[in-house]
């Protein structure tokens, strides 16, 4: 299991991206360096995720995976608790995940960020 820190590239509100805006999302990496979806399915313990904000406290939340959807977290203490979640989608495109790479990550009101890996480990 590895944590990978992301933090904010660039999108709206952030042409120039912004530090203090950071995901830290625990993975399992296939040999390729990509999030491994057979050890999601065969892990019982919940992966965890923090998305992290200047001036508030972070928010905790878990990783999802579907077949159909891809990779997405769910935050707790989101306006619906459980499987009903609202879910922030990430994509790690075609390259491992390893510093200086991009994930892109869609909020659940469909806006589009761009985060950088600044750290797996």
């Amino acid at each position: 299991m590895a944590t990978v820190i992301l933090a904010l590239a660039a999108g709206p509100g952030f042409a120039d991206g912004s530090p203090g805006h950071r995901y830290e999302i625990e993975l399992s990496l296939d040999p390729g360096g990509r999030p491994d979806a057979a050890a999601w399915l065969a892990d019982s313990n919940p992966w965890r995720a923090r998305r992290i904000v200047p001036e508030a406290a972070p928010v905790q939340g878990d990783v999802q995976y579907d077949p159909d959807h891809g990779w997405s977290i769910r935050f707790y203490g989101a306006s619906a608790e459980g499987p009903d979640a609202p879910e922030t989608r990430f994509d790690c495109g075609p390259d491992p995940v390893r510093p200086g790479e991009y994930v892109t990550v869609t909020e659940p009101d469909g806006r589009e960020y761009t985060y950088r890996v600044v750290g797996v480990g």
